[in-house]
């Protein structure tokens, strides 16, 4: 089976927020772009301990999750973090992988809950990411 990966952008939410207020400057905003794997199989925006203190974020609860090899582990829960992919951007929280000596080693996970925000869908054929709609993010309300 194959793998598709995605570049993103994260950006510490509250830092934005502040930004677009005029609290602070762009350039203060704690972002970093990372090379993502596609995960259909993760509900969630997973990423490490590396990352989360990159980007400043808070935990904001603790839990219970069931990997992938049906273990089930203790996992940590960030304050809500802004996912830019090109033109596109929603906001989550974000899960920090549990169990892992080397944090680094890590891939970031994009699962489908921030991808159906960002109105997204993978083509495993061409192993790329691309708008389930078209070029624009389709908007649905009713």
């Amino acid at each position: 089976m194959s793998e598709t990966y995605t570049e993103i952008t994260l950006k510490n939410a509250g830092d934005v927020a502040m930004e677009v207020r005029g609290l602070i400057k762009e350039s203060g905003v704690r972002q970093t772009t990372v090379r993502a794997l596609v995960d259909t199989g993760s509900s969630d925006l997973v990423i490490n301990e590396a990352i989360r203190q990159k980007l400043g974020l808070e935990i904001e609860r603790s839990g219970e999750i069931e990997l992938a090899n049906n273990y089930k582990e203790t996992f940590l829960e960030t304050e809500p973090v802004r996912v830019y992919w090109k033109d596109r951007a929603t906001a989550c929280s974000a899960v920090i992988m549990p169990g892992q000596a080397d944090q680094r080693s890590v891939e970031v996970l994009l699962g489908v809950l921030p991808m159906e925000a960002l109105d997204l869908t993978v083509n495993p054929f061409l192993q790329e990411v691309t708008g389930a709609h078209g070029n624009k993010k389709l908007y649905k309300a009713k």
